[in-house]
Formats: structure tokens, sequence, C-alpha cells
């Protein structure tokens, strides 16, 4: 199956891959697949993690399958068939092993629907929206937060931060678009730790956009912000469409704008310049995050 996105920048559209797990329907973003593989036996690691089937190797590179049935708390009945799909998110390639995949919809990020405290449960969610298909509702899922469980070590690097010296506190207000709890709460304490402590985080892009244009319309934009961290993936408004918004508006195109993300590869990192993002980072790189607002910063109050 073909998952290159040929989507124009900054359209607040994404392409989802819909498949199946014991006849649930779920989703993720197809920027985040390499490609589709019909299930073949792996090799199981000793006392591994439960939901860790194994190892396979498709080609010359090792690959670990995720059992997405085990993750999500769903029975496991009968023999093993399926798909693999293979992932490269925060610089690392899995295999979800699924039931069945249904197919490709392409959606704006506006028509997925936000979950609520009902279907994430503050930091433990493993949903990042729903799109509702017809009759048909879709779970798109939060694979960042299910590998971290996982493995921890492959979330944010927060050791890079805790190593690091005492800074001066700094007062210069920035805002952060960051829909993930968890992810939300760990780059905020960071950035806290790091002497930023002026900062106004909201839930996705949209969020962003209307304190922007509400600071802008009240003349209080260079006081509320001096520099605007946002994810890619987002409902309602993704950080595409928002650096979109901001670099094209002759008021706020000079805040530096960092994008900071799971789904910065090559083919994303060339659609993040074209948009105009002053600097694009992958999620554990967080000790980078902090050099990079350090340094934008400076450069933007000279």
């Amino acid at each position: 199956m073909d998952t290159n996105i040929l989507l124009e920048n900054g359209t607040n559209e994404l392409e989802v891959l819909e498949f199946t797990l014991n006849d649930n329907h779920y989703g993720i973003n197809v920027a985040k697949i390499r490609e589709i593989l019909s299930y073949q036996p792996v090799t199981p690691i000793p006392n591994a993690q439960p939901s860790v089937e194994g190892i396979f190797m498709p080609r010359d590179a090792m690959i670990t399958v995720i059992n997405l049935k085990n993750c999500l708390s769903l029975p496991i009945v009968g023999e093993q068939k399926g798909l693999f799909i293979i992932t490269n998110f925060n610089k690392l390639d899995l295999a979800f092993h699924v039931d069945e995949v249904i197919g490709i919809h392409r959606v704006s990020w506006a028509d997925i629907i936000e979950p609520d405290a009902t279907i994430n449960a503050g930091e433990d969610g493993v949903s990042t929206g729903v799109i509702k298909l017809g009759e048909k509702l879709v779970i798109i899922l939060d694979f960042e937060k299910i590998v971290t469980d996982i493995s921890p070590d492959t979330g944010l690097k927060t050791s890079d931060i805790d190593e690091r010296e005492e800074r001066q506190r700094c007062d210069l207000p920035i805002l952060m678009a960051e829909d993930s709890p968890l992810l939300s709460k760990l780059i905020t304490d960071c950035l806290k730790k790091s002497g930023y402590t002026n900062l106004n985080v909201c839930s996705h892009g949209k969020e962003a956009w209307d304190k922007l244009q509400e600071y802008k319309k009240a003349g209080t934009l260079d006081k509320n912000v001096r520099c605007i961290i946002t994810d890619i993936e987002m409902p309602i408004m993704d950080g595409h469409r928002l650096t979109k918004l901001v670099k094209t508006d002759s008021d706020l195109k000079h805040i530096p704008l960092i994008i900071f993300s799971s789904l910065v590869n090559e083919e994303m990192r060339r659609k993040g310049e074209a948009l105009g993002a002053d600097a694009q980072l992958t999620k554990p790189e967080i000790g980078q995050l902090v050099d990079t607002v350090d340094r934008l910063i400076d450069k933007a109050e000279r």
C-alpha cells in the first residue's frame, strides 16, 4: 500500500490509515507509516515487556513487534495472523500487529473530535482524537504514549535537563501548543527547570492561534509571546497550519516558532521549512529544545 502523503503544506489536513483490532476500528497518521507487511513469525525476546511480541528482520534491519491488543487490554484469541504496520517516529522503527487494514481517509484536523475526560483519563489516555465516518467511529491512537509506556527510555530525555547546572530564571513568555497531557507536563517541567517559568500552554493549534489574535487585538503581543513551540499532530488545528498562519501574518511572523514533534523526519522537515518554521526538533531532544529556545530568543532580543 502506498503511504506517501501528497498533502499541500499547512492545509490542516492529514491522511489516516484505518485498521481493526477485534472488529474495533482505530487510526494512525499515515505520516508515521513506512510500509505494511503481512504477518510473519517473530522471534520472542526473553523477559520482554508483555506487549512486545518479539523481533524480526524483514530486510537488513531488526524491528521490534508490538502487540496492540495487549497494549489496549483487548482479548487475544485464535492463531496469530493479520498485518504489521511498520512505523517510524521519534527516530524509531517499530511494527504494530493489527488484524486488518481498511483503507486511508483524507480528513481535516477540524473534523477530528478532541477526546474528553471520559475517553482520556489525564496522562493515561491513549487516544488523540475520534473521527466519525458515516455511522462508524474511528479512534486515533497515541502511538508515542503507547511506546513510552512500554519503554520509558524512548520518551523525552528529561535526564538531559537534570544533568544541567542551575539556570537563571527567565520571565520571557513562551506559547506552547501540545495536545498530549503527559508530554505537555513533561515539556513544561523541563522548560521550568531550564529557567523558563512564563509558559502559556494550549491543547491544540486553534487555541494557540486564538490567543495570538487576542493579544494582537489588545496590542499586547510582545508582552505575552516571545517564542512559540508547537507539536504537529493536534486535533482542531495542527502545527503546520498554525505555523503557516503565524508566518504569513505580518504582525506575527517575527516571533520565533519551533516545531517539536515525533514526526520531524526528512519529508516533514522540508514541509516545516517551506512554511517558515525557525527550527524543527524531534521529541526526544528536549535538551536541544532548550538550547534552541535560548538561541532564538537571544537572537530575537538583540
